[in-house]
């Protein structure tokens, strides 16, 4: 699948998959990687060393630096992939060095999948 490059990265990892848009502030534990956003889909699982996909951010501009934070703790995703990424997540991947690709059809991807992303190529790719 082709996207475009939001951050540069070149990563394989096991895919995290919702539907839900993410809101990192408040919405997200830095401390664990863990999703806490009550009723979310991936409530009480962690975002930690997997590729998060998901179709959008929403919330405040604080989320960017609950993306640091994570990244800082060690409990960042690998990488990114959304259908659209907004500015909030955006920013949070560049200054974390989270690979990133938006503008993915994400209706092919599930959790579990093994996913290469190349971010610098926009490439999403099964493995």
């Amino acid at each position: 699948m082709n996207g475009r490059k939001i951050c540069a990265g070149k990563v394989e990892g096991i895919a995290i998959v919702t539907k839900d848009p993410i809101s990192f502030y408040g919405g997200v534990d830095p401390d664990t990687g863990i999703i806490t956003d009550q009723g979310h889909e991936l409530e009480g699982k962690s975002m930690a060393g997997k590729v998060l996909v998901f179709p959008t951010g929403k919330g405040s501009t604080v989320g960017s630096y609950t993306m640091y934070r994570l990244k800082k703790n060690g409990k960042a995703p690998l990488a990114i992939i959304n259908k659209e990424t907004e500015t909030v997540v955006a920013v949070g991947a560049i200054i974390s060095e989270i690979p990133c690709v938006d503008k993915i059809d994400l209706s092919g991807l599930k959790t579990g999948d093994h996913l290469l992303v190349d971010a610098e190529k926009g490439l999403v790719e099964k493995k």
